[in-house]
């Protein structure tokens, strides 16, 4: 067999587009789900497992040298019995990959011998040994694994082409990480009523890849910790070699005592600042000559031919019933300058005004104004990009989403804030590996635009559709010539990046 088949992938292609391409001239007498007389059947020699993607992350793993970075500089275990430091991280980010949504699946894994035959082990830890090793965990450890994993995504980072260096966006942002337990440690009351931690994010807007992650009880507010965690992302960033870098984040990120060095260290920052009586005066104070009508693209480009849209039965329903709606009329937006108070240097206010229609049933009752605030430095771009490029923050909001509903890495699994903060660290590696997984597809000159546009596709991919286009592939595992072979079983419309990936990581 080949170590690229491609022959095989053209082939499964041709197969299914013939089978799905097939035009129908005839009503159909029956259904198309037509099988019947099932039987099941145990094989005593084929061994197989659904997740066959997982030996591509663990040639990721191996490529990239993690297992033994992690085994270098972490040490929570005095004897390793079997099982070393590495074991313990994979084996949350290898459940998560496997559609694990909690510690008691991994014990689906380890009682399934054709998958430890697959990552060559003899045994994984259990569910309870996972938990007690989240436990070992101090705040200095989590930091150093934290470590780990920046060094290991420079590696990945460093085969990028040139462009891929311009700029690093940095995304801040916080999220609640809601419990009904009421003995885990360090949990507490959020501002909106909410029992449990509320985790610090930042995120490479560039790759969608979580660059750091802290646990913070409920109650603490979203800036705590920021600026410390933006400033070791910006060394981070600079020591792999971006030119220049870029930090986003809603209100609560606006940090006017850290402005002025970000803006000494030339650093740009685009921060949302809150609504506040003397900015409301500085908006309403500007001429008209000053504001320039706000113009978006489209949200979407429809294809082929146009149809006839469908009626707004919410809309209708909500009008019928006299309820008050907002319609947003018209957006207008200015830059002026602008120095806030704990700040030596002037910045660029960017003030966005929304006229807002409200109506109650069929009649508008009167226009609102409204108003939004954003602080930079970026004295070059002009006001509506900068405001695209601040709406584009919210990108950070799906992530975040993958992580909650995703990769379940965004959970209190154990028993308090620094095990909980160990559990998100090891599970949200899952993540990562997706994004080191997709910026490993080669880009050959001939298709260079093609194979970008997997990358990107690829990156931008959900969780769950990656899991189950890339990692659920069943395999058939085979030992033999003292080689692993993954011996595919079916075909996807993914299975020749798969392949090109996986001779890259081999080659």
């Amino acid at each position: 067999m080949k170590t690229i088949p491609h022959r095989h992938h053209a082939a499964g292609k041709r197969k299914i587009r013939q089978r799905l391409d097939r035009p129908v001239t005839s009503p159909s007498p029956e259904p198309v789900f037509t099988a019947s007389n099932i039987h099941y059947e145990v094989a005593d020699k084929t061994r197989a497992i659904a997740p066959g993607g997982i030996g591509a992350m663990q040639l990721v793993v191996r490529k990239l040298g993690l297992a033994e970075a992690i085994d270098e500089r972490l040490h929570l275990l005095k004897f390793h019995f079997p099982y070393h430091e590495s074991d313990h991280v994979l084996n949350f980010a290898y459940n998560a990959l496997c559609n694990g949504t909690c510690l008691d699946d991994i014990e689906l894994r380890r009682n399934d011998a054709v998958f430890l035959d697959a990552l060559g082990a003899d045994r994984i830890p259990d569910p309870t040994t996972a938990g007690d090793f989240c436990r070992r965990f101090t705040p200095a450890d989590v930091e150093t694994l934290q470590d780990v994993f920046d060094q290991t995504r420079v590696k990945v980072w460093r085969e990028q082409p040139p462009e891929f260096f311009d700029e690093a966006v940095l995304d801040v942002d916080g999220t609640l990480v809601a419990t009904g337990a009421g003995c885990k440690q360090g949990v507490d009351i959020a501002y909106d009523g909410t029992w449990g931690y509320h985790p610090l994010i930042i995120s490479l807007a560039n790759t969608g890849e979580v660059l750091s992650i802290v646990n913070r009880p409920g109650n603490r507010p979203s800036h705590e910790g920021a600026a410390e965690q933006l400033d070791l992302a910006i060394l981070l960033c600079r020591q792999a070699g971006f030119r220049r870098v870029y930090l986003r984040g809603d209100t609560d990120f606006t940090q006017t005592k850290q402005l002025d060095a970000w803006d000494a260290e030339g650093v740009t920052f685009l921060f949302g600042i809150d609504a506040m009586p003397n900015l409301k005066a500085i908006a309403e104070d500007l001429p008209a000559s000053d504001w320039a009508e706000l113009q978006r693209p489209p949200q979407y480009q429809a294809q082929g031919e146009p149809r006839r849209r469908p009626e707004k039965v919410k809309d209708r329903i909500v009008r019928e019933r006299g309820y008050k709606t907002l319609t947003r009329v018209r957006e207008d937006v200015a830059v002026v300058a602008y120095r806030p108070t704990a700040c030596q240097r002037t910045y660029r206010l960017v003030i966005v005004r929304q006229r807002i229609a409200v109506e109650e049933g069929q009649v508008r009752l009167f226009d609102e104004v409204r108003y939004r605030f954003y602080l930079t430095n970026d004295r070059k771009a002009a006001g509506r990009e900068l405001v695209f490029k601040a709406n584009d923050r919210c990108d950070q909001e799906n992530l975040i989403a993958q992580l909650k509903g995703g990769a379940h890495a965004l959970r209190a699994a154990v028993d308090n804030l620094v095990s909980n903060w160990a559990f998100m660290v090891m599970t949200s590696l899952a993540w990562n590996l997706k994004a080191w997984f997709a910026l490993s597809v080669p880009e050959h000159p001939r298709h260079k635009a093609a194979h970008r546009a997997q990358k990107r596709r690829l990156l931008r991919m959900e969780f769950k559709r990656f899991v189950n286009a890339i990692v659920l592939m069943p395999c058939q595992i085979v030992r033999g010539g003292r080689r692993l072979i993954y011996r595919l079983l079916s075909w996807n419309e993914w299975q020749g990046v798969f392949l090109r990936v996986v001779h890259a990581l081999r080659c």
